[in-house]
Parts: C-alpha cells; sequence; structure tokens
C-alpha cells in the first residue's frame, strides 16, 4: 500500500517542492495550506504522516501539532524556519517524530520520513508513549523525548542523530547480543547509512559512556556475533 503523506505547509514554493519530490519517490501526497486544512484533511481520509510547518497563517504549529497527536497519535515531522532550540526541544516533547529547519535538503527530508516511518510500523497506539520514553542505565538518563542524554554527574552529553539512535537500540534490548545487521536495521536515521558505520557508532559512544573506551564495560563486543548493554535499563 502506498503511504500517505500530509504537508501542511503556507508557503507555495516549499510545499510544492516536497509534494513533487516525495511524489517521484512514490508516496502519495496531500497538501494544507493552513492548520485548520491539514485537520480536515486528516479527518477526511488516512494519513501515514505529516510534515508540520511552524509558521502557519491562521495557528500556532507548535499547538497543532499538540493537538494533532492527542487526537490521531500521528507521526509529525516538523518543518519550520524556527531554529531555535526552545522550539525544537518543545515540538519534540509534545511527542513530534523529528524536526527539519530551513533551508533544507529534500533528500533528507525523505530520509527522515522514511526513518520516522519505520520507526511507527507496527506500534498502533503506542507510537507516542515511545517517543516520550526515559531510560535510566549505569547512573545514566535518556529522555528519549527531547534525545538528551544526562551522565551520573548531572552532566549533558551531546548525542548525535545516530548515536541516540543506535544507543536507544541498544536499551531496548539489554543484555541481548545484537548484530551489526540488527543495529543498522534499529538504528539507521538516513538511508546512505552502511554496515561499516556501526563500528564508528559505538566507538563514538563508548567515548562518550564508558570511563575507559579502551576497555569497555557498558557496550561489549561479542566477538563473531555483534555487541550488547550489559547492564540494567530501567524504562517509564
Amino acid at each position: 500500500m502506498t503511504e500517505h503523506i500530509l504537508v501542511v505547509e503556507d508557503d507555495r514554493p516549499t510545499r510544492d517542492l516536497i509534494a513533487r519530490y516525495l511524489m517521484d519517490n512514490h508516496f502519495r501526497v496531500s497538501t494544507a495550506v493552513t492548520g485548520a486544512q491539514g485537520e480536515g484533511a486528516l479527518g477526511a481520509e488516512r494519513v501515514d504522516l505529516v510534515v508540520l510547518d511552524l509558521n502557519l497563517p491562521d495557528q500556532d504549529g507548535l499547538m497543532l501539532a499538540k493537538k494533532l497527536l492527542a487526537e490521531h497519535d500521528i507521526p509529525i515531522v516538523i518543518l519550520t524556519g524556527r531554529a531555535e532550540e526552545m522550539d525544537r526541544v518543545l515540538g519534540l516533547e509534545l511527542g513530534a517524530d523529528d524536526y527539519v529547519t530551513k533551508p533544507f535538503s529534500p533528500r533528507e527530508l525523505l530520509a527522515r520520513i522514511r526513518a520516522v516511518l519505520r520507526r511507527s510500523q507496527g506500534k498502533p497506539g503506542s507510537r507516542r508513549a515511545q517517543a516520550l520514553r526515559v531510560y535510566r542505565f549505569f547512573g545514566f538518563e535518556l529522555r528519549s523525548g527531547t534525545r538528551k542524554l544526562v551522565s551520573p554527574e548531572g552532566r549533558e552529553v551531546e548525542l548525535t542523530g545516530g548515536e541516540f539512535s543506535l544507543l536507544v537500540a541498544f536499551l531496548n534490548a539489554p543484555k541481548q547480543i545484537l548484530s551489526r545487521d540488527q543495529l543498522l536495521e534499529g538504528s539507521r536515521m538516513y538511508d546512505d547509512v552502511y554496515d561499516r558505520s556501526i563500528d564508528v557508532q559505538i566507538l563514538r559512544l563508548r567515548r562518550k559512556l564508558e570511563a575507559n573506551p579502551s576497555e569497555p564495560q557498558l557496550i561489549r563486543t561479542e566477538r563473531g556475533a555483534g555487541y550488547y548493554l550489559d547492564c540494567e535499563v530501567e524504562v517509564s
């Protein structure tokens, strides 16, 4: 079944660019200029994901995102020229799945849409709850809604998108050996990520999580099989 994307964007050139690019990549696309039109489109037929601009002529995009998530629990990728960190944090805390700032690459937007759709498949009714999970492990705390990792000392640890996704893949399967293929599928954010990058991402994660990255105690290697997270994980 062709996946249906709703693009809510008041700027016509941007709206047309996104619609054409997504249709060229085999998506069905509907568009809306205002928040009210977007709500009407969602009420009229099935939509698999919403690309939502925050600067709409009739209402605040963040408040619309909150309403759509409450009423439809649908995946949302926020697209906006508002690059302030507070807007990004608020969007993610509300339950939006990703945040892309303008100017943007259509190819990057497509990759993020595909990643969000992969993560949301087979999780009806629980998608928002998964997006707002809090993981506690080895003295660390990871809030998936804001993608913020706090160390045992209370220091915020910066994570790239790939490092965050890889860490979540480990946290969802503690003490289980995961192959590179499993980690790739569970953590990749973009379609051009390849198997060899998993080892690079793990090396970077170890540098940020381990007291001695050369002798890891948290993310361990099972030779010939893959990697595993060697600790208890509390999820709330």
